[in-house]
């Protein structure tokens, strides 16, 4: 899987748990809690549903530190298996 693939995947993941938000707008330079409609309860439901969706697991002590889409996608990239 490349990394391509897991953005695209996530951005499927985030307009599946906000249905009203243009994915497609989003950059990986988005920042997740300000550019965007998603508050902290919603991004812990995308990262889980991504950890299940890849399989891995994403220390909750780095969650804070991901702050925009390509954090988010760095993160899962990092810890699947290839």
């Amino acid at each position: 899987m490349t990394r391509q693939d897991v953005l695209e995947k996530t951005k499927k993941v985030i307009h599946d748990c906000f249905p009203d938000m243009d994915v497609q707008l989003m950059t990986e330079q988005t920042v997740i809690n300000t550019e965007t409609a998603i508050d902290s309860m919603g991004f812990v439901l995308v990262i889980c549903k991504l950890e299940a969706l890849f399989d891995v697991r994403i220390p909750e002590r780095q969650w804070n530190k991901l702050s925009t889409l390509g954090d988010v996608v760095d993160a899962i990239y990092k810890r699947i298996e290839k």
